[in-house]
């Protein structure tokens, strides 16, 4: 118990520096790319980052609800990407922990940035100079782009469920792709050592 609480406040240190520094860096992208462009392409980027949390969102969840036992059937039939589902399963909380609330959450926060910058273009775009013009299309887009990330997440979440292990094995697939033809490993690979079965090794007859 005391190795597992101490396991899981590293992690949780971790992934809060981790989250810190990812926020910050998606931010200022995000801000930088936005300031450069038209209000309509700024909606598609707003768009493109509410698709990723969605993303993010159906994989943590098909991580923690997809079961380990489907993919050692597929490992035995040498299915690219089952022993790396079966990592996934293995370490599920890490991978909903990362996937939705460091992805999730950041992807949430950054949206709605971006969509603040939006509204300042489109106002200024159309020379609304009213405060009453200005807070409709404030409250309007704010309003959408919080209905597409609910609605996208709550429809993710349904699918995640019903298609966990098709899920879980096209990460699985990703991961092998990653760690064979790019040489990025994600899971240390340790061999377990496997104790000789009874009857491989037979003791020496003595000579007659």
């Amino acid at each position: 118990m005391k190795f597992s609480i101490k396991h899981s406040t590293r992690w949780s240190i971790f992934i809060s520096v981790f989250t810190f520094f990812l926020a910050s860096i998606f931010s200022v992208a995000a801000t930088s790319v936005l300031e450069g462009i038209s209000w309509g392409l700024g909606v598609v980027v707003v768009l493109i980052i509410i698709s990723v949390g969605i993303a993010a969102d159906i994989m943590g969840l098909a991580s923690a609800a997809a079961k380990e036992l489907p993919f050692h059937a597929m490992a035995s039939e040498k299915v690219k990407g089952s022993k790396h589902a079966i990592k996934i399963v293995r370490n599920a909380d890490r991978f909903a922990s990362f996937f939705n609330d460091v992805v999730g959450d950041v992807s949430g926060i950054i949206s709605g940035a971006a969509g603040a910058l939006v509204v300042l273009k489109l106002v200024s775009n159309t020379h609304a100079e009213t405060a009453v013009i200005q807070t409709v299309v404030s409250v309007v887009f704010s309003g959408l782009v919080s209905a597409l990330t609910v609605g996208g997440k709550a429809m993710g979440k349904s699918f995640a469920i019903h298609y966990a292990t098709e899920i879980v094995l096209f990460m699985g697939k990703i991961l092998f792709m990653m760690e064979h033809r790019l040489g990025i490993r994600i899971f240390n690979s340790k061999k377990t050592k496997t104790k000789g079965k009874r009857g491989n090794k037979r003791a020496a007859r003595p000579s007659k």
